[in-house]
């Protein structure tokens, strides 16, 4: 019989080496931020330490990220763990924006991208818009979206797709139902 080696599991220390490494900020600019060592950092960055829970909201401020997604290491079983994402242990993640709900697909944050599941509530807008040095693709699977990408407007529907190249952009559900959509976003960014 032919066995299989099970990768290493991605831990909460990977995940927060790719958050930095995203940012573009050095182990020393975030430790002076958080007001501790550099070796404490590396230490929790290598699963070495574990930070408190008040760490864990520093460190998420500090790299612009919902604490959330830092607690949400759902265990999942051996032969899954790093492969499969079950719906109920997917992770809370994006910003504090009032009508959208994101959760993170991808089994971790150390890959080359990421992959989002975004829900738009009715009647719900970004408060102002954006940009980020990202590229971004989403697919809306259910209800409508309307998108301001750079100087131009679009209204997207289910089996559309679109594409964000580091533009300003916003979005608005001003429809009654919700808006469902999947992105791909590299470098990943929560």
């Amino acid at each position: 019989m032919h066995q299989t080696t099970i990768p290493e599991t991605r831990t909460l220390g990977a995940d927060l080496r790719a958050l930095r490494k995203s940012r573009g900020i050095t182990l020393s600019d975030l430790a002076e931020a958080l007001g501790r060592s550099v070796g404490w950092l590396s230490q929790v960055e290598r699963d070495l330490s574990t930070p408190s829970v008040s760490d864990l909201h520093e460190i998420s401020a500090a790299m612009g990220v919902q604490t959330s997604l830092l607690f949400g290491h759902a265990p999942a079983p051996a032969e899954e763990a790093g492969y499969i994402v079950r719906r109920g242990a997917r992770r809370p993640i994006g910003a504090d924006v009032e009508g959208l709900t994101e959760e993170l697909l991808s089994p971790d944050l150390t890959d080359d991208f990421e992959v989002v599941h975004s829900t738009f509530a009715p009647h719900s807008a970004v408060p102002a818009a954006k940009s980020r040095p990202t590229q971004e693709v989403g697919y809306i699977l259910s209800g409508q979206l309307d998108l301001r990408i750079g100087e131009r407007a679009f209204t997207v529907g289910p089996g559309d797709s679109f594409r964000i190249r580091g533009e300003l952009h916003e979005w608005a559900n001003p429809y009654d139902i919700p808006c469902v959509a999947l992105w791909v976003i590299a470098p990943p960014v929560y």
